[in-house]
């Protein structure tokens, strides 16, 4: 109840068009276009999440104990809490007592990754050609660098650094859908009938963890399967 208080306080405070371009639409710290949009819970001041949670990391190295609330550095406000926007209409907040020892914070390479997302799948598609990479039938060649890019690709989108369990199921879905049906003949069906399979195979695996974010998901580790 009280988060859903807080996801309405945002949303009274949030303009509809967050994307215009003007001042307001970088984030104070780093200078940047914002990377997944925060608020302060008081002062509703915007940040890059990973931003205002390092600030909040470095003012609590300052103290014996976790403080339980940080002074927005713009205005000074006592805030307790970071309210972060997740898929543009949902709301999850981030406490600024909690975790603060294993909270995990982006490296460049997953806020890059996280990026890619709010692109348009037409700007890559040019590059690597996924339709080439299901006639080629290139998926029998087992890749060593898939487990690798899924756990970067899943840290970067649930902002979790422990992701092993949801790796290693997905990774078995895609290693079912990919490389272990050669037997069963699946060589010999139409590449976009095989295509189909391994997206709604990868995609049943994934959308629990990934939610809305599934289905560009599947586009984005198609891209890299075809890139390699």
């Amino acid at each position: 109840m009280e988060d859903d208080d807080a996801a309405i306080e945002v949303r009274n405070h949030v303009s509809p068009e967050p994307e215009v371009e003007d001042s307001s639409c970088c984030c104070p710290i780093c200078l940047g276009s914002f990377l997944q949009l925060s608020y302060l819970d008081k002062c509703f001041h915007k940040f890059c999440f990973n931003c205002i949670l390092r600030w909040t990391k470095v003012v609590a190295s300052k103290h014996r104990s976790p403080p339980s609330s940080v002074k927005c550095p713009l205005c000074k406000t006592e805030n307790f809490s970071i309210i972060y926007v997740v898929d543009g209409s949902c709301f999850q907040r981030h406490y600024v007592n909690q975790d603060f020892e294993n909270s995990f914070i982006l490296s460049r390479a997953h806020r890059y990754r996280v990026q890619c997302y709010y692109t348009e799948q037409d700007f890559v598609d040019d590059i690597f050609n996924i339709s080439q990479y299901w006639r080629s039938q290139k998926y029998y060649q087992p890749n060593c660098w898939l487990e690798s890019w899924l756990r970067r690709e899943i840290q970067a989108l649930i902002q979790e650094e422990d992701v092993d369990i949801i790796v290693h199921h997905i990774l078995a879905v895609v290693k079912a859908a990919l490389w272990t049906r050669r037997e069963q003949k699946s060589h010999m069906n139409a590449p976009e009938k095989k295509q189909e399979e391994f997206k709604m195979s990868v995609s049943e695996a994934a959308r629990p963890f990934l939610a809305a974010r599934t289905d560009r998901f599947i586009y984005e580790i198609q891209l890299f399967l075809a890139s390699e």
